[in-house]
């Protein structure tokens, strides 16, 4: 039997103790791969040998002809790679569930093998039908062992919401919708998700959760407030107001729309300060402009804003812009915007910036907001005149005390539904003791006072709102909890409660609380069937909660969040603003959430013929009629540079330094992200970089090149770069450039796989060649997100069984989610 082996190699014939099976192997030089690659092959072949039946006889075969062929070559003798020496390896593994680490190892080989970086395209190329043989021989050993021997993994039993998580729970039981992020502080992240290092809760935590919960019921119910409370709203300092905001009325320029619950209606006061230059002069007032206060897009107040007198004039102008409105209870939006002028072109001998918003790079034309503040209630409404509108006083306040209803009686009514949806399961006498006890001590509390005395439905809805703060600190309602079964042995498989597998289910598709339907069938066990379960998957697919998959999965999935932190260096990016800051992620999130909605294939995300876009967005892609700030879809020609998320700027733009694009960070993106297999992390003591230097590389290619001609960068760098090559004719901000410094762009990369590609469309059609692969990576997020763990080497085979379900179905969103779903990391647990 013939051995393949590097060009230019001198082999030197080892005897090993595999031979009887797999012949003699050869030992070239090393050349510098993983040597975690060499264990990996190693144990490979012994688990292949020693499990012959894990599948047939002629699969083996063919996975043993691949080893030798194709491995071998490189991991025998003295100077085997990276000093692993097969020689003196034994037939190992049993199969059990206790060698979890050799599971491991065929995970990783496994991944390489499916995704063709090993063996590495500098070898002799295996032939398809062989590769496709081994790989099904190696998957079908892994997944004869997940089914014997099944693995659902371990997390805390207790596990606390999310910052996010907490928000739509609050709105789901008791119709407030909050401001967490002033709230609560934001949570950390591991594996790249918030939802993961929950398990605790830190004294400091438990205090903000304390406070949470006072304002919380206090804006529920309301009666309490009888001190005006206030709220300032900033405007980002980079944002551009030249022109009509998405969700004010037309006519309108610039200022900003706010969404916001009124606990109590009432007068409040708004409060308007127009934004000034570091000389605090107010820029871009040369005219007289209008300036109206609009309550849900209806105009409350309209000032006259004329250009100051003096420099006196500035400091004292816009202390008079506040005006006094009526609000209902509810949530409304406030509007604070210019009335639209005429435009003329300016009279400039180069083409101006889309970005306006400082007076010395990007001057104003026109005057800004720069923050609004809302105060109140002055007068609050009282009871028949219109208090009881709030949607969360009709959501709660569903019984009162009467006659022939004691105060007592009515607050049970009020706190069992409430209960039994914070708590997510059925409730048990003792559930209402706490709730009951603040309860009675505020209502008798308000009776003794030395106070104005009050009536009986103020004193009641005071004392539902302690009840209210004691149901919201809960562990019961800030945490999510796993029950063990008792005298179960350690490391033993058991299926979730059906109310632990509806929160479970509820976290994971609308980051909030189980609706009555998916309470109702939770508490009835049917929810544990196989199809009740996808069905009510689908259902809640199709419910607009499923939009917080967009805002936490996909926000945290695409490095969304990652926005608010990146300005790329103006000088040689001049238009960039927060306008174009938003866009960008608002066309990402709007081509995922358009893909839940449509139920379409994940493939969409890698080549889609449309995508979303606003005249700013437009205009900075060079996309031509496209008019107006609203967000809508738009239908892209084959010659078009945009479409997947590969060619869009909110990931071009993270993946870049604020100078320049950077090959190595968008290469280890795509690897991580798209093809699943991401790069180790650097070594420490890496060299810097030099981009320029005497009489050596002038171009960056040149540089990088120059870095990976060090051993200790190459064997990363030559994975990692050639991809992010690929997407070089997008600047650092996402713009298409097909000429940098006046030489041709060179985009040109190649995939793992050792193929050759030139540009972001070779690039997708590469990776579509094998879509698999990359639905194995979103698979691979997805489930992390929903199980609020790192995925471990024994979650493959479950993973490939949603990814191989989803196939048959041309990889549909929904059939990824339900396959997830029925998995049995999802519906079932590891003990400890």
């Amino acid at each position: 039997m013939p051995i393949h082996r590097r060009p230019n190699s001198c082999p030197t014939v080892i005897v090993n103790p595999l031979s009887s099976a797999l012949g003699p192997v050869v030992d070239p030089p090393r050349n510098g791969r993983s040597g975690c690659w060499v264990l990996i092959i190693g144990l490979l072949v012994g688990m292949l040998i020693a499990t012959p039946g894990s599948a047939d006889d002629s699969a083996h075969a063919t996975a043993v002809q691949f080893i030798q062929n194709h491995c071998l070559d490189c991991h025998t003798g003295p100077d085997s790679e990276r000093g692993f020496d097969l020689s003196g390896f034994a037939e190992v593994v049993p199969a059990n569930p206790q060698h979890r680490a050799d599971t491991a190892i065929w995970e990783k080989a496994y991944r390489r093998i499916q995704t063709r970086q090993m063996p590495p395209p500098d070898y002799e190329v295996p032939e398809q039908t062989e590769w496709r043989q081994a790989v099904r021989a190696i998957d079908r050993h892994l997944a004869d062992h997940a089914t014997e021997y099944p693995f659902a993994g371990h997390t805390d039993s207790l596990r606390r919401m999310t910052r996010a998580e907490y928000g739509n729970a609050i709105e789901d039981l008791l119709a407030v919708q909050v401001d967490v992020q002033s709230l609560l502080p934001p949570d950390s992240s591991s594996d790249g998700f918030d939802n993961i290092t929950v398990g605790d809760l830190s004294p400091l935590l438990l205090d903000r959760y304390l406070t949470a919960a006072r304002e919380i019921s206090r804006a529920a119910i309301g009666r309490s407030i009888d001190q005006p409370n206030g709220i300032t709203i900033r405007v980002p300092a980079d944002q551009t107001q030249e022109n009509h905001v998405d969700g004010l009325p037309l006519g309108t320029r610039g200022g900003t729309l706010i969404r916001h619950f009124f606990p109590r209606g009432g007068l409040y006061e708004i409060q308007v300060r127009l934004t000034r230059d570091r000389d605090e002069k107010i820029e871009g007032l040369t005219e007289p402009h209008e300036l109206d206060v609009l309550l849900d897009r209806s105009r409350k107040h309209r000032f006259q804003v004329k250009p100051p007198r003096g420099a006196q004039g500035h400091a004292t102008l816009d202390a008079n812009l506040n005006t006094r409105i009526e609000l209902p209870a509810g949530t409304h939006a406030i509007g604070v915007t210019f009335v639209q002028k005429s435009n003329s072109l300016l009279e400039i001998k180069r083409a101006p910036f889309e970005a306006s918003y400082n007076q010395h790079r990007h001057p104003r034309q026109t005057p800004a907001i720069h923050e609004v503040s809302i105060v109140g209630p002055f007068d609050p409404m009282q009871h028949g005149d219109g208090f009881d509108a709030s949607p969360s006083r009709r959501k709660v306040l569903i019984a009162r005390p009467s006659a022939s209803l004691s105060p007592q009686h009515a607050a049970k009514q009020i706190f069992r539904p409430l209960l039994r949806q914070a708590y997510r399961r059925p409730i048990e006498r003792d559930d209402l003791n706490v709730p009951m006890e603040f309860f009675d001590q505020s209502f008798s509390e308000s009776a003794t006072a030395a106070t104005d005395p009050q009536s009986l439905q103020s004193r009641f809805e005071i004392a539902i709102e302690s009840g209210l703060t004691a149901i919201l600190v809960n562990p019961n309602f800030l945490f999510r909890s796993f029950r063990q079964p008792p005298g179960i042995a350690p490391g033993t498989v058991y299926s979730l409660q059906p109310t632990e597998l509806a929160s479970r289910l509820s976290s994971f598709l609308w980051s909030s609380l189980p609706d009555e339907e998916l309470l109702a069938l939770a508490e009835s066990g049917a929810l544990v069937k196989p199809d009740v379960l996808e069905a009510q998957t689908k259902r809640m697919l199709e419910d607009p909660r499923s939009n917080a998959l967009v805002d936490n999965f996909a926000d945290q999935w695409l490095y969304l969040r990652n926005l608010a932190t990146v300005t790329p260096d103006l000088r040689q990016f001049p238009s960039f603003d927060n306008n174009l800051r938003e866009a960008f992620a608002e066309e990402t999130r709007r081509l995922f959430g358009d893909l839940i909605r449509r139920d379409a294939s994940v493939l969409e995300l890698i080549e889609s013929d449309h995508t979303f876009l606003n005249e700013r967005l437009a205009i900075h892609y060079g996309v031509p009629k496209i008019i107006g700030s609203h967000f809508r879809k738009v239908a892209l020609d084959a010659e078009s540079h945009r479409g997947g998320l590969l060619r869009q700027g909110s990931l071009l733009t993270t993946t870049s330094y604020a100078t320049r694009t950077s090959p190595t960070i968008r290469g280890a993106w795509v690897l991580d992200h798209i093809i699943g297999t991401p790069p180790p992390p650097p070594p420490p003591n890496v060299p810097t970089l030099k981009e320029k230097s005497d009489g050596q590389a002038t171009t960056f290619r040149q540089a990088l090149a120059l870095h990976r001609a060090d051993a200790a960068c190459a064997s990363c760098h030559d994975l990692i770069d050639p991809v992010g090559f690929a997407l070089d004719r997008y600047d650092a901000v996402g713009r298409w450039r097909s000429h940098l410094e006046g030489d041709p762009v060179d985009a040109s990369g190649r995939l793992p796989d050792g193929q050759e590609v030139i540009g972001v469309e070779q690039l997708e059609r590469g990776i579509l060649e094998r879509p698999e692969v990359f639905v194995t990576a979103m698979v691979e997020k997805l489930m992390t997100y929903a199980l609020g763990r790192t995925l471990e080497p024994a979650d493959g085979p479950e993973v490939r069984k949603v990814v191989q379900r989803a196939a048959h179905r041309d990889y549909r969103f929904s059939e990824l989610m339900t396959g997830i779903t029925l998995s049995t990391p999802f519906r079932m647990r590891t003990s400890q």
